[in-house]
């Protein structure tokens, strides 16, 4: 089963001289149900792959779909509803307001819908982040690591298709990062969650199923069952694609 496919996308900043193609006809399948990291160095178009493929952005030409539904030509309306029903985003600066407590926090997106919490739900994904205990407390009484697992709450509560996560640990220490990558892996394992991380981290992206390698806008390797060595090696040699 596939969550989300990409078929021959392009995508151009600019025009004439000052053009910049940061994805050149990319075609993938992203697998339901499982892990997947993205990688590439600065420049490469991964930014850009997480954005199309999660409709933050439109290709300049080529196909986007999530499960059946086609998003290129959806109107900004039918993608912002798509969005905030079907997909989730944990994002490196957590993106948590202020002012609510970590149970508003997390409900945001529901209320957002129109739509009330499935409190089993809700009571579950808390328990599994580890959240148990400070639902009445603001961001700013948590800790980076704790902030971090409110946003992975929040991505979950509508229960999307698919997870994407763009730089969920840069900000984190890497013992805390290392909790919420594991955090990731268990909800892929257990709850038949689909991830697709962007990462600049080997060890982050050795938490994946599978990474795949993108260099100068297109995908150019994939490695499953990654550790940390293996994906390090590979980025060295992208430069010779």
């Amino acid at each position: 089963m596939t969550a989300v496919r990409l078929d021959s996308v392009t995508k151009v900043y600019g025009s004439g001289d000052h053009a910049t193609t940061a994805l050149r006809g990319v075609s993938r399948a992203i697998p339901r149900g499982r892990f997947t990291a993205v990688m590439g160095p600065s420049g490469s178009g991964k930014s850009t792959f997480l954005q199309c493929a999660a409709g933050l952005d439109t290709p300049t030409s080529g196909s986007v779909r999530l499960g059946e539904t086609e998003l290129t030509g959806l109107t900004e309306t039918k993608l912002t509803e798509l969005r905030r029903e079907r997909i989730g985003f944990i994002f490196q600066g957590y993106n948590l307001v202020p002012s609510l407590s970590v149970t508003d926090n997390i409900t945001l997106p529901l209320r957002f819908a129109g739509r009330s919490a499935d409190v089993v739900w809700l009571n579950e994904i808390v328990r599994r982040v580890g959240l148990d205990g400070l639902l009445h407390r603001r961001p700013g009484q948590l800790s980076g690591g704790q902030q971090q697992r409110v946003a992975v709450a929040r991505a979950l509560v509508a229960r999307p298709e698919v997870v994407f996560a763009d730089e969920p640990t840069g900000a984190l220490d890497s013992r805390t990062g290392a909790e919420v990558l594991r955090l990731l892996r268990q909800l892929v394992d257990e709850l038949g969650q689909t991830v697709v991380m962007v990462t600049h981290d080997p060890v982050a992206a050795a938490h994946a199923h599978s990474v795949l390698f993108l260099a100068d806008g297109r995908f150019v390797d994939e490695l499953p069952g990654p550790d940390a060595d293996q994906v390090a090696k590979r980025m060295t040699h992208l430069g010779e694609w």
